[in-house]
């Protein structure tokens, strides 16, 4: 029964039916009263779900994808590739969840870039890069948790920008410029793993100086 939902399941419920609207209304009113007609949800009770209009429609609908990326690879599929396919097959599940609604995308990622909105949309695209790595198996706390998301981010990002203005058989070339992103990111991680190998038994000052401040015992 609609009516014995939350909001939090309302807003779950009618951000794919908004995103479809998107593309023709915009992250409007009318996207979400046609999306909570078609639900069979109140319109009063739809608006109050989104008190903040379309960023947090947006908002909803990112969450949808995310949900729908860790439908399609379980954990058991994710278990049997390396960490590259891992990557790169999670990013191409996200994008395999917007495709249908490119447009909707494209007006999202123009409300996102407006000024009042760059910081929302920050915490947007970290949620998203965390939750690859995380299901991707990593454990990182120290400042390598900061590094691998900062430059997933960044190809991400890249990447949806070619995705956009593909229409190449199955986004092929937004697969393989996917690919060559993925493979500098792999690089970067070999790199930096042997400079941290070859400095982390030298000498260090600052060690050196907790050492005196905070003597063994």
């Amino acid at each position: 029964m609609t009516q014995d939902l939350t909001l939090d399941e309302i807003r779950e419920r009618l951000a794919p039916g908004i995103a479809d609207n998107a593309a023709f209304d915009g992250w409007s009113d009318a996207a979400r009263d046609m999306a909570a007609d078609a639900a069979g949800i109140d319109r009063d009770v739809a608006r109050l779900a989104f008190p903040g209009g379309a960023v947090e429609m947006i908002d909803a609908w990112f969450a949808a994808i995310d949900r729908d990326m860790v439908a399609a690879l379980p954990p058991a599929a994710l278990a049997a590739m390396k960490i590259r396919a891992r990557i790169t097959a999670l990013v191409e599940a996200r994008l395999d969840a917007i495709a249908i609604n490119r447009e909707s995308l494209r007006r999202a990622l123009a409300i996102l870039a407006m000024p009042q909105h760059v910081a929302r949309a920050a915490r947007l695209g970290w949620r998203s890069v965390d939750l690859m790595w995380r299901l991707a198996g990593d454990t990182a706390t120290d400042y390598n948790h900061y590094t691998k998301r900062t430059i997933l981010l960044g190809v991400y990002g890249a990447t949806v920008t070619v995705f956009l203005d593909d229409d190449s058989e199955g986004h092929a070339d937004t697969r393989a410029f996917l690919s060559r992103r993925i493979d500098g990111i792999m690089r970067f991680e070999r790199a930096k793993a042997g400079f941290v190998k070859r400095y982390e038994h030298r000498p260090s000052l600052s060690r050196f100086v907790g050492r005196l401040r905070y003597p063994v015992v």
